[in-house]
């Protein structure tokens, strides 16, 4: 055996027994006729003594470690003279000998210490090296513990894992797919699956009840900071339930998460409509760990000879705690923010909340102290607060100060990352119209059932029917989603041609799943979380890429291994690909 123990584990109770130990070399440190080497693995590290006088040939060897070498040693585990409390195995260090260099390593680009000098990018170009510093390594530990908590949550309630395909056919779901060339068909493509939607409807259709998977999905499209073109999904499906079904068990895996992963129970979760969470937060993934809820003011704002809220859709503010001791700067510093492209506000008018309880707005000259008496109370402001209004159409305006709303609970360090606030969302509308085209679209995906009393709207007012969907709400971000699926053919012929898909386009597309569906489906519906948030979140972070163990960059680039990459001419050829010059 390369090791009897790991580097973690040895303490007082192992004293005078003779072990044998093998790591990395973190850092050594000489002091003439003696030499202590901290010795790391994946598990901590144990400090190696090397004395001149016992063993020159082994202390000298010794000095010529350097940082990363992989060594083997055996020893005798003694107490150390100068403990240290803050590691584990402190009390203890191996007076070794014997040692065998395993192999010699280049100077490493970047300090592997929990703060290391290395930026992202040369990190991301040698990952490996960044995996053996704590902070990576804890999250990838602390991802597989919450797996291993979802696998043994759902398996204990009869779900049955299964594997679905990555080469499928190419279907419509809200994004580009990555295609994949057929040597053996020519001039035809495999796609990556979104998701592994259809597959898991089929196996509802074929009786496997209740189905899970921690599966990749693939989506090629534009990136952000926190998107990357594969991520993991806890893909779940049951047949025979209705939402309160799916809402109750998916709730209880989320408890089960918080308590067993974070050590904190949540009582039942909070449910609000679509249209609530857009009206009193401007987006329907709140973040409810706070307040600033939006208050309409259109009745006490469109009443006097101010032009800009005169014309406006919608006039909405919210009050911001402790604001209003704001200096100027700090609240043009703020018009400013909201007036950015990313943003895209034209301007932004405040009203201080005094102490003694008057206002002071910049808007004076056309408002009275009634008028913003009456904004306060809407928007719930109280002495010492700040009211900041935003006016123009409503779905703009409302996600303009939805940003808002979030860039100053940042501020004000109303994110507490230990604080944990889920919600459901529910009643999606179905449909979403595409001004430019005219046309409808499924807000989640084509398979979704309308609430069935909705359903005569389905010919008269499209828009106004509400999906049997719902979405899980985690501290402001989207951890899961699904729905009550069609499960019958002529539904989802209805709502292939809403969709604009003629019947020999929805055939061509769907036609598997539609005879599938003429063989007995039963009723069925599921959710889907994203592992990779849900991790990140319950790790206190928002960042999903420092839960991946190898992550993409921005561009979809993995760095490490210079991908994606040209192939060969004869590669090319025997795909039957062609690629023309730009």
């Amino acid at each position: 055996m390369y090791r009897s123990h790991n580097c973690g584990e040895l303490n007082a109770s192992n004293i005078n027994t003779e072990v044998t130990l093998a790591g990395w070399v973190q850092k050594s440190r000489d002091k003439g006729f003696m030499n202590w080497v901290d010795l790391r693995d994946r598990y901590g590290i144990t400090q190696l003594l090397f004395n001149d006088k016992t063993d020159t040939l082994i202390f000298e060897k010794a000095k010529t470690l350097g940082r990363e070498f992989v060594i083997q040693v055996e020893g005798k585990v003694i107490e150390r003279e100068s403990k240290n409390p803050n590691i584990p195995t402190g009390d203890i260090e191996i007076f070794v000998t014997k040692l065998t260099i395993l192999n010699e390593s280049l100077t490493p680009p970047f300090i592997i210490e929990d703060k290391t000098d290395g930026g992202e990018d040369v990190r991301m170009k040698y990952r490996y090296l960044d995996i053996r510093r704590n902070p990576v390594k804890e999250n990838l530990l602390f991802r597989h513990k919450v797996a291993m908590e979802v696998r043994k949550y759902l398996s204990d309630l009869d779900f049955c894992e299964v594997e679905t395909p990555y080469l499928i056919k190419s279907t419509p779901e809200g994004a580009r797919d990555f295609v994949v060339p057929s040597r053996m068909n020519e001039g035809q493509f495999y796609a990556l699956p979104q998701s592994p939607q259809t597959f898991k409807q089929l196996l509802m259709v074929g009786g496997m009840d209740k189905y899970f998977q921690i599966v990749k999905c693939f989506r090629d499209e534009d990136l952000r900071a926190d998107r990357q073109p594969e991520f993991t999904q806890i893909d779940c499906e049951m047949a025979f339930v209705e939402q309160e079904d799916i809402l109750n068990v998916f709730e209880g895996l989320t408890r089960h998460l918080l308590k067993e992963i974070k050590g904190i129970e949540v009582e039942k979760f909070p449910r609000i409509t679509y249209d609530y969470a857009m009206k009193t937060y401007g987006n329907d993934k709140p973040d409810i760990r706070f307040g600033m809820e939006f208050g309409e003011l259109n009745e006490f704002a469109q009443h006097k000879d101010f032009p800009v809220f005169n014309t406006a859709e919608l006039v909405v503010g919210i009050a911001v705690p402790g604001a209003g001791n704001y200096t100027r700067k700090e609240i043009d510093g703020l018009i400013d923010w909201v007036k950015r492209p990313q943003v895209g506000a034209s301007g932004m008018v405040y009203a201080k909340c005094n102490d003694d309880g008057t206002y002071k707005s910049s808007v004076d000259k056309f408002y009275d102290q009634d008028d913003l008496g009456q904004w306060a109370k809407i928007t719930g402001a109280k002495p010492g607060d700040m009211i900041f209004v935003l006016s123009g159409p409503a779905n703009k305006t409302r996600a303009q100060l939805s940003a808002l709303r979030m860039e100053l609970a940042t501020r004000l360090g109303l994110r507490n990352p230990d604080v944990f606030a889920p919600l459901w969302v529910i009643d999606f509308p179905l449909l979403e119209l595409d001004e430019e085209s005219g046309r409808y679209h499924a807000m989640h995906h084509p398979f979704t059932s309308p609430k069935p009393e909705d359903m005569a709207l389905l010919e008269t007012e499209p828009g106004k029917v509400r999906a049997n969907a719902y979405d899980m709400v985690l501290n402001g971000n989207e951890i899961g989603g699904g729905s009550i699926r069609i499960h019958d053919k002529a539904t989802q012929q209805l709502m292939f041609k809403y969709l604009g898909f003629t019947e020999e386009e929805a055939k061509a597309q769907f036609g598997f799943l539609m005879d599938a569906f003429q063989f007995g489906a039963p009723p069925h519906g599921g959710l889907a979380f994203g592992l990779d948030r849900l991790v990140a979140i319950l790790g206190g972070q928002e960042t999903i890429r420092d839960f991946i163990a190898f992550p993409k960059n921005n561009s979809g680039r993995d760095v490490m291994i210079d991908a994606p990459a040209t192939i060969d001419d004869a590669q090319l050829k025997e795909l039957h690909i062609k690629i023309d010059s730009i």
